[in-house]
């Protein structure tokens, strides 16, 4: 009876399936069937290798990969990858149940943030500009920042995603190195761009410089870490060299910025000497100068008289975000919406609206000062979770967790400095860097637990 049952049960399943089959090539062709045969095993896969999956996600996302090689975008990369990273995360959490949720003083503050950037949406000056934005990239982030939070559970997890994140910032660095020496996409005639026809995100100098100087801090953290194979080491250095060299065709201030504290604080893990470090941060800040050759831009260079044109532009863009604020105390103008609103708030019109260029006053002029309050205290609590992971990590001295905190803290203080002429409030650094160490301090407390359970 229950052969006969089963027999049924696979009579009905294949009639199903070629019905379907049959409707799918008579309504949309031979290539559709195709992947609908495909389907089942791509599931499969999503769920086998999730992590891999939301892996690979952020780092098309937020190194924009496919428009760096635009031979990829037919795919439609980030969005099978976003399928894949969504079906694994649902099947992990509700069926398997491997994933298992935990909750951190750090989740509590960035939901808090979120919470209050979908109220300034929802008040913006411009709704629908609000809307796309959180829509296409604050919803990601949001389900991203805890996926990855709950996923990395292992040093090996950890280790996957910095050398993906190294790898993905050495490539677009290259790309922009030879964009620059054949004088492809160039801004001003010398600021290098990348994919800038395609209206891709790498096509603005500033962003562009933001998205190859995230890396540096996990480059740099290879580099000075004694623990690991020299060989490592050094083909991290020359990836390193890669990635500053393509900030520094940008001829980004800010980049160069973020570079220099970077740098400084891995220095000053080998010398304690703040003196020292200051000194050598400053020339060699102003060697990245002299070889960005700023001083050639036609905005900000040295022909211009005075307080350059480029940062008057910023100063009139930071005066129209406190007067954003000073207008609307409590939700700014809204996500997404200096741009939009920078006629009516600014005291200089040149003819054109411009961006912020600052992840402070965006935050300030976007959000209120509410939000202000808000995203300091993001920062500041990201900040002394890495100092609880340093301080656990000296009972359990364990390298790899050294490197780990060390590349977080790095690209946290990049990002503070670079953030003084950089627009990444609502981009991923800060968030990758946010999930990565609530994650880490789960990791080293379970570790110190264990060893004290010993």
């Amino acid at each position: 009876m229950l052969n006969y049952y089963k027999q049924n049960q696979l009579v009905i399943n294949g009639i199903v399936v070629t019905v379907l089959v049959i409707s799918t090539y008579s309504l949309l062709g031979p290539i559709a069937v195709f992947a609908l045969l495909l389907l089942p095993f791509a599931a499969f896969t999503a769920v086998k290798v999730s992590v891999a999956f939301i892996i690979l996600f952020i780092l098309f996302s937020y190194f924009r990969l496919h428009e760096a090689f635009p031979v990829l975008m037919p795919l439609k990369i980030p969005k099978l990858l976003a399928l894949a990273s969504l079906l694994g995360i649902a099947w992990h959490l509700f069926i398997s149940q491997k994933l298992k949720p935990h909750w951190h003083t750090n989740h509590l503050i960035f939901f808090a943030w979120f919470i209050w950037l979908t109220i300034c949406v929802f008040s913006a000056a411009n709704r629908g500009l609000a809307l796309e934005y959180w829509s296409g990239v604050l919803i990601k982030v949001l389900i991203m920042v805890f996926a990855i939070s709950w996923w990395m559970t292992s040093l090996q997890h950890f280790n996957v995603i910095r050398i993906g994140i190294m790898i993905s910032g050495s490539a677009i660095a290259l790309v922009a190195l030879s964009n620059k020496m054949n004088g492809i996409g160039l801004v001003e005639g010398t600021r290098v761009t990348i994919s800038r026809e395609l209206r891709s995100q790498l096509g603005d100098p500033n962003d562009l410089s933001l998205v190859m100087m995230f890396p540096v801090s996990f480059l740099a953290a290879e580099v000075f870490d004694s623990s690991a194979h020299k060989i490592r080491r050094f083909i991290a250095l020359i990836c390193l060299i890669v990635a500053i060299s393509g900030v520094i065709a940008t001829q980004s201030r800010g980049g160069l910025l973020g570079i220099a504290a970077v740098l400084s604080f891995f220095i000053y893990q080998k010398i304690k000497n703040p003196i020292i470090v200051g000194c050598i941060g400053a020339v060699g800040m102003l060697a990245m100068i002299v070889f960005a050759g700023i001083s050639d831009r036609q905005s900000g260079g040295a022909h211009e008289d005075g307080v350059d044109e480029s940062a008057m532009g910023r100063i009139y863009a930071w005066h129209a975000a406190i007067n954003m604020a000073l207008s609307n105390p409590l939700t700014g103008v809204g996500v997404n919406n200096f741009v939009a609103n920078y006629f009516f708030y600014s005291p200089h019109w040149d003819g054109k609206n411009h961006a912020v260029h600052s992840t402070w006053f965006q935050v300030l002029g976007e959000t209120g000062i509410v939000g202000m309050f808000i995203f300091i205290a993001l920062i500041t609590c990201i900040y002394r979770s890495l100092n609880r992971v340093f301080l656990i990590n000296k009972q359990l001295n364990d390298e790899k967790i050294a490197v780990n905190a060390k590349a977080l803290k790095g690209g946290l203080i990049g990002f503070m400095v670079s953030g003084t002429f950089l627009t990444q409030a609502f981009t991923w650094p800060i968030y990758i860097i946010l999930a990565l160490t609530i994650a880490l301090e789960k990791l080293v407390i379970d570790k110190q637990k264990e060893r004290h359970y010993d």
